[in-house]
């Protein structure tokens, strides 16, 4: 019974969400997305896609996210949007966390980037057009890989600020207190790996076409780099999803070492009391400003 009312209700929602999509304008770019796409298909094979194709789509995504950032630091008006603003960005820390990222990038996580072509081949995971799934679709399976993400990073997170462990291997990430955007993939090695595996649990799950690694990673990176900004910009559209812990939230964690263990969202923090300090030290401070 039980059963047949959730199908009742997903098959609602799809129909509602495809009612919706009905609705919407013709995408101007589907038709150039789409010739994109094939010549990928015509000229490449599956193993240059999945491996170098992901490779390229992480670099390219990552330091491109992180670009905005760094170029705050040359804009005056930029800095009344900094959290911490007695820690200022420096030329000199950016070039240290850029060559351990090259190292971190190319030894550690290509070697993974290298499983993907024999995790599509074992598993059947198609790469054509045609059996692309369609936007709504590839977004809510986003969902549940951020959902997944989060909850490994949260306690495998938390575990890594352990006493007894921390000093061997976290503690290279908080090397910087007052974080930056292309800080966030800045680890201990083991710490890529640990930390890294949420992210392709989700992968290994929700995977029906080789397009939703590429549209995963691209909003984990968004996120990841956001949240490691160091700046909370009022406008910033991420900070409209429900429940996302953004930029305020994780500096948070850098200037104290504890609290806020989550990656993306804030239930996790909220269920396990980990994010008190975080709200005391904020009410403080509007209970200060409101003494001014």
């Amino acid at each position: 019974m039980a059963t047949n009312e959730s199908v009742g209700i997903f098959s609602s929602a799809s129909l509602a969400v495809e009612y919706v999509d009905s609705l919407l304008p013709e995408n101007p770019l589907q038709e150039p997305f789409k010739n994109a796409w094939n010549y990928m298909l015509n000229n490449y094979t599956k193993f240059q896609i999945a491996t170098w194709g992901s490779l390229i789509v992480h670099e390219a995504l990552y330091f491109l996210f992180c670009l905005p950032g760094f170029l705050f630091q040359f804009i005056p008006y930029m800095r009344k949007y900094k959290i911490q603003k007695d820690k200022p960005e420096t030329l000199e820390n950016q070039w240290k966390c850029f060559k351990v990222l090259l190292f971190n990038h190319f030894c550690i996580q290509l070697p993974l980037i290298c499983g993907t072509y024999y995790f599509t081949e074992y598993f059947n995971i198609p790469y054509d057009w045609e059996r692309m799934p369609r936007w709504c679709m590839l977004l809510a399976r986003c969902f549940g890989c951020a959902v997944i993400e989060d909850t490994w990073h949260y306690f495998l997170h938390r575990l890594l600020h352990h006493k007894r462990i921390y000093k061997y291997i976290h503690k290279i990430h908080h090397e910087f207190q007052a974080p930056f955007g292309m800080e966030a993939e800045y680890a201990h090695p083991l710490e890529t790996l640990i930390l890294g595996t949420g992210f392709f649990i989700g992968i290994m799950l929700l995977c029906d076409h080789v397009i939703l690694l590429w549209a995963w990673v691209t909003i984990r990176l968004i996120e990841t780099v956001d949240v490691h900004s160091g700046y909370d910009i009022p406008l910033n559209p991420l900070n409209l999803i429900p429940f996302y812990a953004g930029s305020r939230h994780h500096d948070f964690h850098h200037m104290n070492f504890v609290g806020n263990y989550a990656s993306t969202f804030t239930w996790w923090d909220r269920i396990f009391g980990t994010d008190s300090q975080f709200h005391a030290y904020y009410e403080k401070k509007k209970m200060g400003k409101k003494t001014e």
